[in-house]
């Protein structure tokens, strides 16, 4: 197996006329992680797919996949792709589809099997494609995407157009695509399905990476949130707290924009004051929140 980054760019940019699509992408995703491509809609996520993929030239900058050139014979070998809707001869079966695609790819026919079990669509392969729901439709591009037991596999939109129970079993779908060796690069517009599925989140707006880590990193502790009584009172003595920059009263909560580490200062200070202190605990943002500061948009959850 290829011990280089499965993928990896940099300063990506492709540009159509005096439109940016993607610019100056900096991009790493490690071996064996599902790693989701977030941003909203137009933010350049399919670009650089298609680019990864060999099926668009970057117009500056660069990228390889698991080590190689993207599209040559050499990294389109470890990949397997579902950019956009799947695409399938509509009379045929779904394992027939398979097995014309297994043929170009130059694999036997126990990996078209072994894809149809995987996603779980065994007991309907020997159905027309025309008559598969949206949900089997994107289970049987996943399939072929599997068909060559790819080192890497991209997703793009994998849950679109989906109704809650077909998105529900796409994400664990990719949950069990992602374990083991294989890496998975997914991309999403949806924050509870990068939040549920992925190891790292890039976040993309207007072609640019604006954001990298976990979930957990992107929400980051923000400061501390205080249950006391008197509220307003507690509210007064808070703001006079060295160290405390902010002091937002909601839902009945002091939030408080200051390092979480001093939780036990500000409680003692709190007490000292006669006040009563039921709860005191760091604060989260949520990832809808970081989304909306990253982007300027609400994402769907």
């Amino acid at each position: 197996m290829n011990q280089a980054p499965p993928v990896e760019t940099r300063g990506l940019t492709k540009r159509y006329g005096s439109v940016t699509a993607v610019e100056n992408l900096n991009l790493t995703v490690r071996r064996g992680e599902v790693y989701g491509f977030l941003g909203p809609n137009g933010a350049g996520k399919t670009t650089t797919l298609r680019m990864l993929l060999g099926l668009v030239r970057p117009t500056a900058g660069t990228a390889r996949v698991l080590g190689e050139e993207p599209g040559s014979a050499a990294s389109l070998e470890g990949v397997g792709a579902l950019v956009e809707s799947p695409a399938f001869y509509p009379y045929l079966s779904g394992r027939d589809n398979l097995r014309m695609m297994a043929r170009y790819a130059g694999v036997g026919r126990e990996r078209v099997e072994e894809a149809l079990r995987t996603v779980e669509l065994s007991e309907r392969a020997k159905d027309r494609f025309k008559k598969y729901s949206l949900g089997m439709k994107q289970r049987l591009g996943v399939a072929a995407a599997l068909l060559k037991d790819p080192e890497l596999l991209i997703l793009d939109e994998p849950t679109n157009g989906l109704d809650p129970k077909g998105m529900a079993d796409m994400r664990e779908l990719i949950k069990r695509l992602g374990r083991g060796e294989r890496t998975v690069l997914l991309s999403s517009h949806l924050l509870g399905e990068v939040e549920q599925v992925c190891d790292r989140v890039g976040v993309i707006r207007g072609g640019r990476l604006v954001a990298e880590g976990t979930v957990a990193e992107l929400r980051e502790r923000t400061g501390l949130l205080v249950r006391a009584e008197p509220l307003r009172e507690a509210a007064e003595i808070a703001r006079r707290i060295s160290g405390v920059e902010e002091v937002e009263v909601t839902d009945g909560l002091l939030r408080l924009s200051t390092d979480p580490d001093r939780a036990a200062e500000i409680n003692r200070k709190l007490v000292s004051a006669g006040l009563e202190v039921s709860e005191l605990r760091p604060a989260e943002r949520s990832l809808e929140e970081v989304f909306l500061e990253l982007t300027g948009e609400e994402g769907t959850v």
